[in-house]
Protein backbone atom coordinates (compact mmCIF):
# COMPACT_ATOMS: atom_id res chain seq x y z
CA UNK A 1 0.00 0.00 0.00
CA UNK A 2 2.80 2.34 0.59
CA UNK A 3 3.69 1.77 -2.70
CA UNK A 4 0.39 3.49 -4.36
CA UNK A 5 0.60 5.90 -1.30
CA UNK A 6 4.10 7.26 -3.35
CA UNK A 7 2.22 7.22 -6.64
CA UNK A 8 -0.66 9.22 -5.50
CA UNK A 9 1.27 11.83 -3.83
CA UNK A 10 4.01 12.02 -6.45
CA UNK A 11 0.98 12.45 -9.00
CA UNK A 12 -0.80 14.89 -7.56
CA UNK A 13 2.49 17.32 -6.86
CA UNK A 14 3.14 16.60 -10.14
CA UNK A 15 0.08 17.42 -12.05
CA UNK A 16 -0.42 20.58 -9.15
CA UNK A 17 2.97 22.03 -10.41
CA UNK A 18 1.96 21.73 -14.12
CA UNK A 19 -1.22 23.15 -13.50
CA UNK A 20 0.13 26.11 -11.18
CA UNK A 21 -3.47 27.37 -9.82
CA UNK A 22 -2.27 30.07 -8.48
CA UNK A 23 -0.23 31.17 -11.52
CA UNK A 24 -3.50 30.65 -13.26
CA UNK A 25 -5.45 33.03 -11.15
CA UNK A 26 -4.26 36.76 -12.99
CA UNK A 27 -5.31 35.01 -16.61
CA UNK A 28 -8.35 33.58 -15.19
CA UNK A 29 -9.79 37.37 -13.25
CA UNK A 30 -8.59 38.47 -16.67
CA UNK A 31 -10.95 36.75 -18.95
CA UNK A 32 -13.75 36.81 -16.31
CA UNK A 33 -13.04 40.38 -15.27
CA UNK A 34 -16.90 41.48 -16.86
CA UNK A 35 -18.83 38.68 -15.12
CA UNK A 36 -21.07 38.43 -12.28
CA UNK A 37 -19.82 36.19 -9.71
CA UNK A 38 -22.35 33.43 -10.15
CA UNK A 39 -21.20 33.14 -13.46
CA UNK A 40 -17.73 33.32 -13.02
CA UNK A 41 -17.94 30.57 -10.25
CA UNK A 42 -20.00 28.84 -12.93
CA UNK A 43 -16.82 29.39 -15.50
CA UNK A 44 -14.28 27.91 -12.70
CA UNK A 45 -16.59 24.67 -12.84
CA UNK A 46 -17.15 24.38 -16.16
CA UNK A 47 -13.30 25.23 -16.59
CA UNK A 48 -12.62 22.29 -14.12
CA UNK A 49 -14.45 19.94 -15.34
CA UNK A 50 -13.95 20.06 -18.86
CA UNK A 51 -9.86 20.23 -17.98
CA UNK A 52 -10.60 16.64 -16.24
CA UNK A 53 -12.57 15.56 -19.10
CA UNK A 54 -9.78 15.97 -21.48
CA UNK A 55 -6.83 14.90 -19.23
CA UNK A 56 -9.08 11.75 -18.15
CA UNK A 57 -9.87 10.65 -21.61
CA UNK A 58 -6.10 11.31 -22.67
CA UNK A 59 -4.70 9.32 -19.66
CA UNK A 60 -6.97 6.27 -20.71
CA UNK A 61 -6.83 6.70 -24.47
CA UNK A 62 -4.06 9.34 -24.87
CA UNK A 63 -1.14 7.67 -27.13
CA UNK A 64 -3.81 5.74 -28.87
CA UNK A 65 -5.35 8.87 -29.63
CA UNK A 66 -2.13 10.51 -31.04
CA UNK A 67 -0.35 7.20 -32.50
CA UNK A 68 -4.18 7.10 -35.01
CA UNK A 69 -3.71 11.22 -35.38
CA UNK A 70 -0.24 10.57 -36.47
CA UNK A 71 0.52 13.20 -33.86
CA UNK A 72 3.07 13.68 -31.56
CA UNK A 73 3.49 15.47 -28.25
CA UNK A 74 5.82 17.58 -29.86
CA UNK A 75 3.27 18.91 -32.45
CA UNK A 76 0.47 19.40 -29.24
CA UNK A 77 2.84 21.50 -27.45
CA UNK A 78 3.70 23.69 -30.53
CA UNK A 79 -0.12 24.37 -32.00
CA UNK A 80 -0.92 24.46 -27.79
CA UNK A 81 1.54 26.92 -27.99
CA UNK A 82 0.41 29.08 -30.68
CA UNK A 83 -3.13 28.94 -28.84
CA UNK A 84 -1.54 30.73 -25.78
CA UNK A 85 -0.26 33.04 -27.72
CA UNK A 86 -3.27 34.20 -28.97
CA UNK A 87 -4.81 34.55 -25.75
CA UNK A 88 -1.96 36.36 -24.27
CA UNK A 89 -2.05 39.04 -27.32
CA UNK A 90 -5.93 39.32 -26.77
CA UNK A 91 -4.87 40.20 -22.76
CA UNK A 92 -2.29 42.52 -23.53
CA UNK A 93 -4.82 44.52 -25.75
CA UNK A 94 -7.49 44.48 -23.41
CA UNK A 95 -9.78 42.78 -26.26
CA UNK A 96 -11.14 40.35 -23.47
CA UNK A 97 -12.57 43.81 -21.49
CA UNK A 98 -14.12 44.95 -24.66
CA UNK A 99 -16.44 42.01 -24.50
CA UNK A 100 -19.85 43.52 -24.80
CA UNK A 101 -21.83 41.05 -22.64
CA UNK A 102 -20.15 38.17 -20.83
CA UNK A 103 -23.06 37.00 -19.17
CA UNK A 104 -24.48 35.64 -22.51
CA UNK A 105 -24.35 31.65 -21.74
CA UNK A 106 -22.16 30.99 -24.92
CA UNK A 107 -18.96 33.58 -23.88
CA UNK A 108 -18.83 31.66 -20.77
CA UNK A 109 -19.10 28.42 -22.39
CA UNK A 110 -16.61 29.62 -24.87
CA UNK A 111 -14.00 31.21 -21.98
CA UNK A 112 -14.20 27.83 -19.94
CA UNK A 113 -14.18 25.90 -22.44
CA UNK A 114 -10.68 27.09 -24.44
CA UNK A 115 -8.45 28.90 -23.23
CA UNK A 116 -9.10 28.22 -19.63
CA UNK A 117 -10.68 24.00 -19.77
CA UNK A 118 -7.53 23.53 -22.51
CA UNK A 119 -4.89 24.33 -23.64
CA UNK A 120 -4.68 26.39 -19.77
CA UNK A 121 -5.30 23.36 -17.76
CA UNK A 122 -5.79 20.31 -19.48
CA UNK A 123 -2.19 21.10 -21.92
CA UNK A 124 0.24 19.06 -23.28
CA UNK A 125 2.23 18.93 -19.49
CA UNK A 126 -0.59 17.69 -18.22
CA UNK A 127 -1.07 15.30 -20.87
CA UNK A 128 1.70 13.95 -21.04
CA UNK A 129 2.12 13.46 -17.29
CA UNK A 130 -0.87 11.83 -17.03
CA UNK A 131 -0.19 9.59 -19.77
CA UNK A 132 3.42 8.55 -18.22
CA UNK A 133 1.70 8.02 -14.91
CA UNK A 134 -1.21 5.78 -16.18
CA UNK A 135 1.66 3.84 -18.38
CA UNK A 136 3.54 2.85 -15.21
CA UNK A 137 0.87 1.52 -13.65
CA UNK A 138 -0.06 -2.50 -13.99
CA UNK A 139 -3.17 -3.40 -12.05
CA UNK A 140 -6.65 -2.17 -11.62
CA UNK A 141 -5.82 -0.71 -7.89
CA UNK A 142 -3.00 1.37 -9.99
CA UNK A 143 -5.44 3.11 -12.63
CA UNK A 144 -7.53 3.96 -9.95
CA UNK A 145 -4.72 5.35 -7.54
CA UNK A 146 -3.71 7.70 -10.68
CA UNK A 147 -7.66 8.24 -11.11
CA UNK A 148 -7.98 9.60 -7.40
CA UNK A 149 -4.53 12.12 -7.98
CA UNK A 150 -6.11 13.51 -10.86
CA UNK A 151 -9.72 14.01 -9.20
CA UNK A 152 -7.54 15.51 -6.14
CA UNK A 153 -5.73 17.67 -8.25
CA UNK A 154 -8.79 19.28 -10.20
CA UNK A 155 -10.41 19.51 -7.12
CA UNK A 156 -7.89 21.97 -6.12
CA UNK A 157 -8.09 23.69 -9.23
CA UNK A 158 -11.61 24.12 -8.40
CA UNK A 159 -10.70 25.51 -5.33
CA UNK A 160 -8.31 28.19 -6.16
CA UNK A 161 -10.39 29.54 -9.09
CA UNK A 162 -13.80 29.42 -6.92
CA UNK A 163 -12.33 31.99 -4.28
CA UNK A 164 -10.98 33.85 -7.19
CA UNK A 165 -13.86 36.85 -6.09
CA UNK A 166 -11.86 37.60 -3.30
CA UNK A 167 -8.64 37.83 -5.00
CA UNK A 168 -11.06 40.40 -7.38
CA UNK A 169 -12.46 42.43 -4.36
CA UNK A 170 -8.75 42.94 -2.60
CA UNK A 171 -6.96 44.39 -6.10
CA UNK A 172 -10.29 46.33 -7.34
CA UNK A 173 -10.99 47.06 -10.59
CA UNK A 174 -7.37 48.77 -11.10
CA UNK A 175 -5.26 45.82 -9.69
CA UNK A 176 -7.13 43.38 -12.10
CA UNK A 177 -5.93 45.31 -15.01
CA UNK A 178 -2.47 45.89 -14.33
CA UNK A 179 -2.56 41.63 -13.40
CA UNK A 180 -4.50 41.17 -16.52
CA UNK A 181 -1.59 43.18 -18.63
CA UNK A 182 0.98 40.87 -16.73
CA UNK A 183 -0.49 37.80 -17.04
CA UNK A 184 -0.51 38.23 -20.85
CA UNK A 185 2.97 39.42 -20.53
CA UNK A 186 3.53 35.87 -18.76
CA UNK A 187 1.50 33.90 -20.28
CA UNK A 188 3.05 35.05 -23.61
CA UNK A 189 6.21 33.84 -22.46
CA UNK A 190 4.69 30.46 -21.32
CA UNK A 191 3.55 30.20 -25.07
CA UNK A 192 6.84 30.65 -26.70
CA UNK A 193 8.43 28.43 -24.00
CA UNK A 194 5.63 25.78 -25.10
CA UNK A 195 6.35 26.26 -28.71
CA UNK A 196 10.51 26.19 -28.10
CA UNK A 197 10.44 23.07 -26.31
CA UNK A 198 8.08 21.46 -29.00
CA UNK A 199 10.31 22.56 -32.05
CA UNK A 200 12.82 21.16 -29.98
CA UNK A 201 11.77 18.45 -29.29
CA UNK A 202 11.53 17.02 -32.88
CA UNK A 203 15.38 18.17 -33.64
CA UNK A 204 15.80 15.90 -30.67
CA UNK A 205 14.52 12.97 -32.18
Amino acid sequence: MGSYGYVFTSTVLTLWVILDPPGLLPVFLGLTKRMSPKTRNTAARRASLVALGVTGIFGLLGRRILDYLHVSVEALSVSGGLLLLLVALQLLTGHFDETPDDDAPESNVNVAIVPLGTPLLAGPGVIVAIMVAVQGQSTLQGYLVVAGALLTAMFGVWLTLRFAEVIRRVLKEAGITLVTRIAGLLLSAIAVQMMADGILGFFGR
